[in-house]
């Protein structure tokens, strides 16, 4: 196969396939009906057509039989007043007019052979027509209802392209609130366990943290200090400074000297 056939081939059966997919029953069934009208109308028109030729034709043969009676009325009036040549005259075109009335009967017979035959095919073309009609609205109204329940059963079962659509929008929207959540749930945990800290409550929190820190390294000084003021003291007894007293450093010094000198001077 040359490559110009193929081409026309595929040319072929594409556009077959486009129009099978563009063609609506329905319309397709109401041109074939308006077109059966019009030939019935032409039909129809044809038979009034031979009708007029006929009647045209019945009204030429009644002139000439008018005439023809003319002719013998005058035939009959020459011979009463002796005048023979005329009588003769008068009948010789009576003649005439009879082979002419003789032609118009045979067209006449003919047009109204033929106008039958244009009734006839008439009425059978009207009596198909309206045949037609009842059987074409007939498959319109069985095609409207299949496509309409066609319509139904893809939109409950999800397959038309229209609920395709709103179905791949939905699980998208459900796929995004799922994620949002995750996400959500995520940070959450992240907070509660302290990995991330709360923005809103990042400052506020900075500050008490700061103040119980300082509050506790003042704490620690001060156990420590009277931790130290309770070795100065000594087991031996001087008296140890209350938390709240302080001494100076020239009395920490000279406290183990006098502690010595009470020593000595015991027995």
């Amino acid at each position: 196969m040359s490559l110009m056939k193929r081409i026309s081939l595929i040319f072929r059966a594409k556009a077959d396939k486009a129009l099978d997919r563009a063609e609506d029953p329905r319309e397709t069934l109401d041109y074939s009906y308006k077109r059966q009208l019009e030939l019935l109308t032409k039909v129809r028109r044809g038979v009034a057509d031979v009708a007029t030729s006929r009647k045209r034709v019945e009204l030429q043969a009644a002139q000439l039989n008018q005439q023809s009676d003319k002719l013998t009325q005058q035939a009959q009036k020459a011979l009463s007043m002796g005048r023979e040549d005329l009588a003769r005259e008068a009948l010789t075109r009576k003649s005439a007019l009879t082979g002419q009335m003789s032609d118009l009967e045979q067209q006449r017979a003919q047009l109204q052979g033929e106008e039958e035959k244009l009734t006839l095919a008439s009425q059978r073309l009207q009596a198909k027509v309206e045949s037609f009609r009842t059987q074409k609205e007939t498959i319109k109204a069985k095609y409207t209802a299949a496509e309409a329940q066609t319509r139904i059963n893809e939109a409950f079962s999800g397959i038309s392209e229209e609920m395709g659509d709103v179905g791949m929008a939905v699980q998208r929207a459900e796929d995004k609130t799922a994620q949002m959540q995750a996400r959500a749930g995520a940070i959450d945990e992240l907070i509660a366990s302290g990995a991330l800290d709360d923005a809103s409550s990042l400052n506020r929190g900075d500050d008490i943290s700061r103040e119980l820190e300082a509050m506790s390294s003042q704490s620690d000084v001060e156990s420590e200090l009277a931790a130290l003021k309770a070795g100065v003291s000594g087991p031996a007894g001087g008296q140890a400074l209350e938390p709240g007293d302080s001494a100076s450093p020239a009395e920490v010094e000279a406290a183990p000297v006098q502690d010595r000198k009470e020593q000595e001077d015991r027995p």
